[in-house]
């Protein structure tokens, strides 16, 4: 397909990447030279300087043979109006990048009223990825399926834990829980795990199951499934405001610790309900002062990678605090990785998996379509929801005789509404819904995991 990238910041620079990554012929485009170098040159893409919202721009970039633009530039209103007018010269798919909370209430008005495909919020994106995490204090990633019901909850198994040195096949057994562990990660090693595999202390495994059933397996283990009861927020931008109604609304209390002033009499203001103290959040007795030690969650939320880290390892360094940290830029992710930060948040793949797992569905085939993608394991595994619309070469035939790829595991199956784990005799018929865990990432179509 043919994709127009405007805005080489860090959404933008990560979806050309991927789609590039994909098969894809991108163009990107920015007003900021060494940036459309830097991205064209490392992801092998067409670079334009220019303004996404000209006419003359967009026609050098190919807007009247392209399938899709994608605005992603820090401006929303340039977002807008760059698909807007992509609309008018090209008739291509439009995706905007619309991040201010004052547009949150007009969303759907907007995409109508202007005929975008989708709207993209980056910032809402990631304060919703927070809040499920904070509703599973004990998990380090939380994704959902099949509009909630089913759950892929990352965990990592401690010493001493029932887990370890259980085998998979051994484990339905030993708890009496339905849930399938399909992604086992120890060390550098991501594996699709069959049933000989031995569980180990500080293997990351990811659980999929329904939202009870999860709840029922680490009830077993010995872990609270209660959500935390207050959480204290550092950094007071759009991302916090998002994160504050949400966990406002889950009836948490909710802290605030901003800077700048003029910035906190705006978050009083739209949040009336939540504390916001003007202070820095760097000084350790800030921290303390208001109750560092005894929050049950701590999210580093500016917009600075250091302090945001630095700031995460001092509460752990204090706190038995549920710990989340958003992290902007990807260069030392190895390091990163290894500082044990609890949950880490990365803002720009949230929104470039969005817009992938829409370009996927856009170009599948007719047999089923991506209703959900989720990237785990430092982007290695694939999760993916296929809904199943017509005859495909998994309909009918019991999953013990489906010859599946290398690396592929079907996790779930929801048919009439009634969601199960996927078993040798389970059988898929039209109208469901899939699960597909993989570490052959791209994939289009449920066909694609056929052999």
């Amino acid at each position: 397909m043919k994709i127009i990238v405007v805005g080489c910041g860090n959404v933008g620079s990560a979806l050309a990447e991927q789609l590039s990554s994909e098969g894809h012929d991108i163009t990107v485009i920015d007003t900021r030279q060494e940036l459309v170098e830097t991205v064209s040159v490392s992801c092998d893409v067409l670079g334009i300087v220019g303004n996404g919202a000209s006419f003359t721009v967009q026609s050098e970039a190919g807007v009247e043979d392209a399938d899709l633009i994608a605005a992603v530039t820090g401006s929303d209103e340039l977002n807008l109006l760059c698909c807007l007018i992509a609309r008018k010269a090209g008739g291509c798919h439009t995706i905007a990048r619309v991040s201010n909370p004052v547009y949150s209430q007009e969303i759907a008005f907007i995409k109508e009223e202007l005929g975008l495909s989708m709207i993209i919020n980056p910032q809402l994106a990631a304060a919703r990825e927070m809040a499920r995490m904070l509703k599973f204090p004990f998990a380090m990633k939380v994704d959902t399926f099949v509009k909630s019901r089913v759950e892929l909850v990352v965990y990592r198994i401690e010493e001493g834990s029932p887990l370890c040195n259980v085998k998979l096949k051994d484990l339905p057994g030993r708890l009496l829980c339905d849930v399938l562990i399909p992604i086992v990660e120890r060390g550098e090693q991501v594996l699709i795990a069959d049933g000989n595999f031995e569980l180990k202390a500080k293997d990351d495994i990811t659980i999929v199951g329904t939202q009870m059933k999860t709840i029922e397996f680490f009830k077993k283990l010995g872990k609270p499934t209660a959500a935390v009861r207050n959480a204290m927020i550092i950094g007071g931008g759009r991302t916090s405001i998002y994160l504050a109604k949400q966990l406002l609304q889950m009836g948490l209390k909710v802290k605030i610790i901003e800077r700048d002033r003029k910035r906190c009499e705006i978050l009083t203001e739209m949040l009336p309900k939540a504390m916001v103290i003007c202070g820095d959040a760097t000084d350790q007795d800030v921290l303390l002062e208001e109750g560092l030690v005894e929050t049950e969650a701590f999210v580093a939320n500016t917009n600075f990678d250091e302090e945001n880290i630095m700031l995460t390892l001092f509460a752990k360094s204090l706190s038995k605090a549920k710990l989340i940290t958003k992290v902007h830029r990807l260069a030392y992710d190895d390091i990163i990785a290894k500082l044990d930060l609890g949950s880490i948040i990365y803002p720009k793949y949230i929104t470039a998996v969005t817009i992938i797992q829409y370009v996927r569905a856009m170009k599948n085939s007719l047999g089923s379509n991506i209703e959900t993608l989720y990237r785990l394991n430092d982007n290695r595994v694939e999760a993916m929801e296929f809904l199943i619309k017509e005859n495909s070469p998994v309909v009918g035939i019991p999953l013990a005789e489906l010859n599946l790829k290398k690396n592929m595991i079907i996790g779930c199956i929801t048919h009439k509404g009634q969601t199960t784990i996927a078993k040798g005799q389970s059988m898929i018929e039209v109208g469901d819904t899939v699960i597909l865990i993989t570490t052959q990432t791209g994939l289009h179509d449920i066909r694609d995991a056929v052999k």
